[in-house]
Formats: C-alpha cells, sequence, structure tokens
C-alpha cells in the first residue's frame, strides 16, 4: 500500500496568483508557511523554525482560493506531494516540489487581511462560526454560503 498524503495548517506569506491554463482551466498558486517551536533541553530556550510550502489548486477550488484568501490567511490545506522538473534557460536541470491540494479548510475570519468595506472593530470575545471546507472534487459550491 502507497499513500502519499500532506496536512499543513499555517498562514499565506503572499496574495494567491490565478492564473488559467491555455485550455482554460483555473489553477492558482500561494505560499504558505508553517511553524515548529520547541524547548531546547539543555538551554532550556524555547527555539523556533518556519517551513515554507508552495501549495498548487486546481478548478473550483483554485478560484475560491484566490477570491478568498490574503496574505496572512490561517488556512488548513490537505493534499499530496508533487515533485516537477524542467530544463532552465542555462540547460540545467530544475526541480520544485510542491503541494497539491485537495481539500482547504479556512480558518476563522479576520486571520488575513480584512476585505475592503468590513473593517468592523472586534469584539473582545471571537465569535464561534463555522469554518468551510473546500474539497478538491466537490463540484458547484455556493459561494454565497461561505460566511466570509
Amino acid at each position: 500500500m502507497n499513500l502519499n498524503k500532506v496536512i499543513l495548517i499555517g498562514n499565506l506569506t503572499a496574495d494567491p496568483e490565478l492564473r488559467n491554463t491555455p485550455s482554460g482551466q483555473a489553477v492558482c498558486n500561494f505560499r504558505m508557511a508553517t511553524n515548529r517551536v520547541w524547548t531546547n533541553k539543555e538551554t532550556r530556550q524555547q527555539q523556533k523554525e518556519a517551513e515554507y510550502h508552495t501549495i498548487v489548486a486546481w478548478g473550483r477550488l483554485a478560484e475560491i482560493s484566490s477570491q478568498y484568501l490574503t496574505k496572512g490567511s490561517l488556512i488548513m490545506v490537505e493534499g499530496r506531494l508533487r515533485t516537477r522538473s524542467w530544463q532552465d534557460q542555462q540547460g540545467n536541470k530544475r526541480f520544485r516540489t510542491e503541494i497539491v491540494a485537495e481539500n482547504i479548510q479556512f480558518g476563522p475570519r479576520g486571520s488575513g487581511k480584512a476585505p475592503s468595506g468590513e473593517n468592523e472593530p472586534r469584539s473582545k470575545e471571537p465569535e464561534q462560526e463555522e469554518i468551510p471546507i473546500i474539497e478538491e472534487n466537490e463540484g458547484e459550491i455556493d459561494v454565497k454560503s461561505i460566511p466570509f
């Protein structure tokens, strides 16, 4: 049995970039950072380490990601690893490992920058709200049902 599964929770490091392939298929690329925090046993100092990941979403998942995600947004991505290779202009073989998103769960509202017109003051108690889960093969999604 083989398994290629990635689950990441982190923040976007830049706004997503939406493009279309020549056949019209939507593709969205974005980068996210995940953090690891631990205590050094010898010095008892807290250590921090960031890891950066390139995420690729396709189809309707790409369109929704580009519409609702912004730099700083907290998200959970489930997907699979894929390594691409190509030759650069100097003839060197280059490689890039990416996560192909299959499901994306948005974090709470306000984890990134607010869309224009939604600069409302935050209350002291965070509201409990349902966080949407968007799957790659879900087909049509009623965007109005997303609570953002």
